[in-house]
């Protein structure tokens, strides 16, 4: 009997520090959001890339470029330019943490009487957000270059949550690296080397199909070409084809790969986190 009451009367303290967890979350999402409608510039940034490369891929390359099936190269390339502007939004996610980490906002939030995961909560949500207006851009510029989906609203929201489950795992991996190295300049460093060759050698600008053998397995088992696959077999769009095993079970794999990350990065962070002050 006493074992029972004990139990209720920890079920409103748990839900207690869940509602004040969440709030203080939400608070700090505002911060970040705020700190972000404050620097347009650095939105201005981060849209120029892919922007860029549909342009530059789609026009100047595209017509040299081979594209499995039928179809043609910016239905392509868009589904690989989402996925990719969802990766190297970590190095966002990162400077702006190593940023609030050398600064000391981080041991400031650790002596207030805030949740000690509402950093960590407060800068996904911003950054989930913040994906959510880059897609929207992403998509109205890709429909203006003659790119869009072919088989239903359904399946189109489908591959748009597949794109943020990717950036939600990237969120977390940056949240990781800008709390492990604290100045701002070396993560911008360390983020390029780690993207790029991700990107490259990856299906976002060329079929695997199309690559030498050995180059083509790597790129059909790397985390964003499964993504990448699989939102284009969402959309309809041409490039999803293969016969090997990665390319036959993409869908899976781009659930997959993003929640391994987040079961790796996601308690990492939480460790690094509260092991800062010691």
């Amino acid at each position: 009997m006493s074992g029972a009451l004990t139990m209720a009367a920890e079920r409103p303290v748990r839900r207690s520090r869940l509602r004040d967890a969440a709030a203080d979350g939400w608070v700090l999402t505002l911060r970040n959001m705020t700190h972000l409608v404050r620097s347009p510039e650095e939105i201005g940034v981060y849209f120029s890339l892919p922007v860029m490369f549909v342009l530059v891929f789609g026009y100047v390359f595209g017509s040299g470029m081979q594209v499995p099936g039928d179809g043609g190269y910016r239905e392509f390339l868009l589904p690989g330019v989402f996925a990719m502007t969802m990766l190297y939004g970590m190095g966002a996610t990162a400077t702006a943490v190593s940023l609030d980490t050398g600064r000391g906002v981080v041991d400031r939030f650790r002596s207030m009487p805030v949740a000690r995961s509402a950093l960590l909560t407060g800068r996904s949500a911003a950054d989930l957000l913040r994906a959510l207006l880059e897609l929207a851009v992403l998509v109205g510029c890709g429909l203006l270059v003659g790119w869009q989906w072919h088989r239903g609203i359904g399946n189109a929201l489908a591959a748009l949550g597949l794109v943020l489950l990717l950036r939600a795992a990237i969120t977390r991996t940056g949240i990781w690296l800008g709390l492990v190295v604290r100045n701002p300049d070396t993560v911008g460093v360390i983020v390029f080397p780690l993207a790029f060759p991700l990107t490259a050698l990856s299906n976002v600008f060329v079929a695997p199909e199309l690559m030498p053998g050995w180059l083509g397995a790597v790129a059909e088992w790397n985390p964003l070409s499964a993504t990448v696959a699989a939102v284009r077999e969402l959309f309809g769009n041409p490039g999803h084809a293969g016969t090997s095993w990665a390319a036959e079970h993409a869908l899976p794999l781009a659930v997959a790969w993003p929640l391994l990350l987040i079961a790796v990065f996601a308690p990492l962070a939480l460790h690094r986190y509260r092991s800062l002050s010691r």
